[in-house]
């Protein structure tokens, strides 16, 4: 999770990393990535005791293939980064190496959708799996319940990670998020169902023998000690339970992924909308507030997927969607396109 407040840069470069930060912010942007991005090159500049003031092509090479182990998204994304640090290096009169701009990842990378038997193997799985482990800070006593959050809710793992108790409300049967992708706070539903499985959880982790867990400033979600969760963990741990899902983990960026829990819950979304007889084109504006998208045509994404996974629920108007899409793409178009 990324609840470091303030960071410090250490590396030889460190200064132009701090102002580099600071001009982004004052442009508006909250640059979350930006900040977290800058610390890994620190690191990773520290680490081979690099001294000199400006970057080459050489030092930019060799941290390149420092980026393989990365999927290609997150990787496009620090290459972009630190291309846009050393740019700014240059104006100030700081010679550095600028590499070319690298090319997009792949916009059309369809991720794992898993069907409504699939997802009820999974819960089966994570509950399971809670009796086995008896590892001291294990985080099995919160799985199951983050994995109904995030089909539930279709929130992000960063999302879900970053509640806090007084973010819930049982009352009004919403969660705030604050910490989100897109720097604005939005509002998650809690149907009944989710709703039971959140007091089961709170009641087993108040029992926990450590105090403020249930204070309104302490993470939601935590592991056994009482500790918030690191979102590789969790990953982990969704690994081994697909694989006792019996679902086929085909690896890496092919998955299922953990994220695949979010597409899944969007499009199961839109096929609930559909079976309820509502208009599809009309749900996806409240689709799009839902996942938290900055547009509407990001989440038109999921139209498409929904269509080619299950022509027979969504047999679109032609000459409506023909019409609609073009607009979309123009805006599309337009506007760049946001990650899903």
């Amino acid at each position: 999770g990324c609840y470091m407040s303030e960071v410090q840069y250490n590396s030889s470069i460190g200064e132009y990393m701090t102002l580099f930060l600071n001009e982004r912010r004052s442009l508006g942007h909250k640059a979350l990535d930006v900040k977290f991005t800058l610390l890994t090159i620190d690191h990773y500049l520290e680490s081979i005791k690099y001294r000199k003031s400006y970057i080459d092509k050489d030092t930019y090479l060799a941290w390149l293939e420092t980026q393989q182990q990365y999927k290609s998204a997150t990787r496009y994304q620090h290459i972009s980064i630190f291309r846009r640090l050393l740019k700014y290096m240059c104006s100030l009169g700081v010679e550095c190496y600028v590499p070319i701009q690298p090319r997009q990842h792949n916009k059309n990378f369809t991720p794992y959708i898993f069907s409504k038997e699939e997802i009820e193997r999974i819960f089966i799985a994570a509950d399971s799996l809670q009796i086995v482990s008896h590892h001291s800070n294990s985080i099995m006593i919160a799985v199951p319940a983050i994995l109904r959050t995030l089909y539930s809710t279709g929130m992000r793992i960063s999302e879900a990670l970053a509640i806090k108790n007084k973010d819930i409300d049982f009352v009004k049967h919403i969660i705030v998020l604050h910490e989100t992708k897109n720097g604005s706070q939005r509002i998650a539903p809690i149907n009944d169902s989710l709703e039971m499985v959140l007091k089961q959880y709170v009641s087993y982790r108040n029992q926990i023998p450590v105090s403020n867990l249930d204070s309104p400033d302490s993470f939601f979600f935590v592991s056994s000690l009482g500790k918030n969760m690191a979102r590789n963990t969790v990953r982990n741990y969704f690994q081994r339970i697909i694989t006792t899902a019996g679902i086929a983990y085909k690896g890496g960026h092919e998955g299922p992924r953990l994220h695949d829990l979010r597409h899944t819950a969007c499009v199961h979304s839109l096929i609930n909308q559909v079976r309820q007889g509502r208009d599809i084109y009309c749900s996806l504006p409240i689709l799009s507030v839902f996942m938290g998208h900055k547009k509407v045509s990001d989440t038109e994404h999921y139209l498409r997927l929904t269509a080619d996974m299950y022509p027979d629920i969504v047999k679109l108007d032609m000459s409506v969607t023909a019409n609609i899409s073009s607009v979309l793409r123009e805006a599309i178009n337009k506007n760049g396109h946001e990650n899903i």
